[in-house]
C-alpha cells in the first residue's frame, strides 16, 4: 500500500469534440432535453443533508422560488421520462420530485434528483452534471467492457446519468465487511482483484472506496458480491499508472489486506488472467462500436502532454511494447493498451490451437 500522493491537480472538464458528438448521435446517446445543468444552479438556498448516522453527507438539499420550482419540477419529470421511459408525458401525474440535492465535493459537482411514484412510494434517482468528454469515454467504456450496461444522455453542456445502485464502498468496508463470513470475504477478495485489473486495463482512475459500490447478489444459498464503479471523471487523465490501480489508494487498504489474507499468489494471477481474457472478449464482441469510440478518442484532448509522457513510459516498462513510446495523445495510449490485451488473448488462443491443447 503506497502512501505517496497519487493525484495532485484537479482535472479540468474537457469539451465534447465533433467526432465524439457524432459517435453519441449514432448510438442514441444524445437527445434534446428541457433543462440544462445551469438551470439547476438558480436555487434560492440550501440545507445540509445528513446521513443515517447524523453525519454530513457532503450533499446539500437545494430549494427554488415558487415560480422556478414549478418549471423545474416539470422539466425534471420530462427528463425522467426520456431517460427511463418512452419520453411521453402520461406518467407525469404519477411522479413527484421529492428532492434536488447538490454536491460541492469532487470534480463534477452533480445534482441528484429523487423521483417518487405517488401511487406506491417507490423512488429512484438520476444525476445531472456538466458534460465532460473524458467522463463520457469512461461511461462508454464501462458500458462495453464491464459486466454492466449504463444508461446516460448528453445534450450540449449537460450530462444525465442513471443511478447505479449499491452500497458505497467506504460504508461497506467500515460497517459490513467486518461481519462477513470467511467465505464471503474470500469471494470479495477475488472480486477486488478482478475490479483492480479491469480498471487498470481500461485506464479508469481514482477508484477510492467512495467512488465504487458493492452490490450483494443472492445466489442459491449464499451471497455473491460485485464491485461497480460509479465515478468516471478520471478516465485517461492522470500520468501515474498507480492511479488506475485501486490497490494503491489508502482508502482501499482493508480490501488489499483481504486479498493478502484470503488468496494465494497463484489464485491472484489466475483471476487477473480471467479478467484480461473477459475484457479481450468484450473488446472483440463490441465490434464497430468500440472502434468508433476509440477513433474519436485518438484525436481528442482529454489530458495534458506531461501526463501522456509519464503514463506511456510507465506502461512501456510494464508491457515492453515499444509502440507506447510513440504516443502523443492519451487516446493513443488507451487504444494501444486495449489492443495489447486483445492481441495477447488472441496469441494465447492461437498457440493453444497450434499445440492442439484445445480442439477446434
Amino acid at each position: 500500500m503506497s502512501e505517496e500522493r497519487l493525484m495532485s491537480k484537479k482535472k479540468p472538464a474537457y469539451p465534447v469534440s465533433q467526432k465524439l458528438n457524432s459517435y453519441l448521435n449514432h448510438y442514441n446517446r444524445t437527445i434534446e432535453i428541457p433543462i440544462f445543468y445551469e438551470d439547476l444552479l438558480r436555487f434560492s438556498g440550501s440545507v445540509v443533508v445528513y446521513d443515517s448516522n447524523d453525519e454530513d453527507s457532503l450533499w446539500v438539499r437545494v430549494y427554488y422560488s415558487e415560480y422556478d420550482r414549478i418549471e423545474i419540477d416539470l422539466s425534471l419529470k420530462k427528463v425522467y421520462s426520456i431517460l427511463l421511459s418512452d419520453g411521453g408525458d402520461d406518467i407525469f401525474k404519477y411522479l413527484n420530485i421529492d428532492a434536488v440535492d447538490f454536491c460541492t465535493f469532487g470534480n463534477s459537482k452533480p445534482f441528484r434528483i429523487k423521483v417518487r411514484n405517488i401511487l406506491n412510494d417507490n423512488f429512484t434517482y438520476f444525476y445531472i452534471k456538466k458534460t465532460d468528454a473524458s467522463r463520457i469515454y469512461g461511461l462508454e467504456l464501462e458500458h462495453m467492457l464491464s459486466p454492466y450496461n449504463l444508461n446516460f444522455l448528453v445534450y450540449k453542456n449537460t450530462l444525465i446519468e442513471e443511478h447505479i445502485a449499491g452500497i458505497p464502498g467506504d460504508v461497506f468496508i467500515k460497517e459490513i465487511l467486518p461481519n462477513c463470513p470467511e467465505s464471503e470475504k474470500a469471494q470479495l477478495a477475488k472480486e477486488f482483484v478482478k475490479f483492480n485489473e479491469r480498471c487498470m486495463i481500461r485506464l479508469l482512475g481514482d477508484m477510492r472506496a467512495y467512488n465504487y459500490v458493492i452490490v450483494p447478489v443472492h445466489d442459491f444459498d449464499h451471497v455473491v458480491y460485485r464491485i461497480r464503479a460509479i465515478d468516471f471523471d478520471q478516465q485517461c487523465f492522470e500520468g501515474k499508472l498507480k492511479v488506475y490501480r485501486p490497490q494503491f489508494f489508502k482508502e482501499n487498504y482493508q480490501m488489499v489486506e483481504l486479498v493478502r489474507s484470503k488468496l494465494q499468489l497463484k489464485s491472484i494471477d489466475q483471476y487477473k488472467l480471467e479478467e484480461r481474457s473477459i475484457v479481450a472478449k468484450r473488446i472483440k464482441s463490441s465490434g464497430n462500436r468500440i472502434k468508433r469510440l476509440l477513433k474519436a478518442c485518438l484525436v481528442d484532448e482529454i489530458s495534458t502532454p506531461e501526463n501522456v509522457e509519464l503514463l506511456k513510459f510507465q506502461i512501456y516498462e510494464l508491457t515492453h511494447d515499444v509502440n507506447f513510446k510513440n504516443c502523443t495523445k492519451m487516446g493513443e495510449v488507451l487504444n494501444l493498451a486495449l489492443d495489447f490485451v486483445k492481441r495477447n488473448y488472441e496469441d494465447v488462443s492461437m498457440k493453444q490451437i497450434l499445440e492442439r491443447k484445445i480442439k477446434l
